[in-house]
């Protein structure tokens, strides 16, 4: 008889529990290594696959999505954001693409906190105190921070995350501002203030924190003339994507005091980022860990296996997006 369960390419290492259920459901060629497989090894070891199950690490722009073989009908992407796949080729070719979103909202919030807390406290200079002892005496002058409490927060994109840093900031008597593409429901609001475009927010914003996806209209969306609109003295926040802030624009802005700091853990062009950022003791740098927590990885596993198999069963995908 012959197997009905799809195979799928697997293009990295993914949590224990999410890869047992795929050998349960599916025939899954895996990536024990958890090596990046260049485009044409990609492109090979699709060969007969039913489906791929890609990172945002793995670039499927059209070239790439042009070369799959047909047996490919679907990419299952272990990531909220789909930046790196081209939407529009793959509707072309018949697949189907979808992504894992709502399960990472809690994590990627945490994230945002940590980095508004660790950019505006310094915390980065006073680990390498710690670490480098180098500290040497107490001062009421010494190692002065902005406090978080009682400022406002400006949010860029209020979608599920934006949402729940809204309601995390209230816990620090935060006023909460915000600019979406459409203002949203008064319930989900909770108070916060709409601004209907970028340039009316950021004057508002003594934190600004930023979770648009990316896209050709977003990037390079905080920009310097943007970064002017900023009280003097902010701190800019990003868990979204690196493409959406300029990296020169942010790091003048660091470097000529206009900004308090930085807190940062998505870049341009990751993991070889603006080699500024570490040079600069006001920038409070993540490697991209906004969704790391053992919770929100297995539950991003299981959203992606749970598409696959409504595609594979013949029904809609929840999350489908082309």
């Amino acid at each position: 008889m012959q197997e009905s369960r799809p195979v799928v390419l697997v293009t990295r290492k993914l949590p224990d529990a999410v890869e047992e259920r795929l050998r349960r459901e599916c025939r899954p060629r895996l990536n024990p290594q958890d090596r990046v497989y260049t485009t044409e090894e990609l492109i090979d070891l699709a060969q007969g696959a039913d489906a791929i199950l890609p990172s945002h690490t793995e670039q499927l722009n059209a070239s790439v999505i042009g070369s799959l073989p047909d047996s490919v009908r679907a990419i299952c992407s272990f990531s909220v954001g789909y930046d790196h796949i081209d939407l529009q080729a793959a509707r072309e070719r018949g697949i189907v693409v979808t992504n894992t979103p709502d399960v990472l909202s809690d994590a990627t919030a945490e994230i945002a906190l940590l980095l508004m807390l660790g950019a505006a406290r310094r915390a980065h200079e006073g680990a390498q105190l710690i670490r480098t002892a180098t500290w040497r005496e107490w001062s009421p002058t010494y190692q002065l921070g902005i406090q978080v409490t009682g400022k406002r927060l400006g949010i860029v994109g209020m979608g599920r995350v934006g949402q729940v840093v809204a309601k995390r900031a209230r816990g620090f008597d935060m006023e909460v501002h915000y600019h979406n593409r459409s203002r949203i429901a008064p319930d989900l609001e909770a108070g916060a203030i709409y601004h209907a475009t970028l340039e009316d927010l950021l004057p508002h914003s003594d934190f600004l924190s930023i979770h648009c996806p990316a896209t050709p209209d977003t990037r390079h969306l905080l920009n310097a003339e943007r970064i002017a609109l900023l009280p003097d003295g902010a701190v800019v926040v990003n868990t979204a994507r690196g493409a959406v802030v300029d990296d020169d624009a942010l790091i003048h802005a660091l470097i000529s005091g206009k900004l308090f700091a930085a807190g940062l853990d998505v870049f341009n062009n990751e993991p070889n980022i603006h080699p500024g950022y570490r040079e600069l003791p006001n920038t409070f740098l993540l490697p991209h860990i906004g969704s790391a927590t053992r919770e929100t990885r297995d539950a991003m596993g299981f959203r992606a296996l749970d598409n696959l198999s409504a595609i594979f069963s013949g029904r809609e995908p929840r999350d489908r997006l082309n």
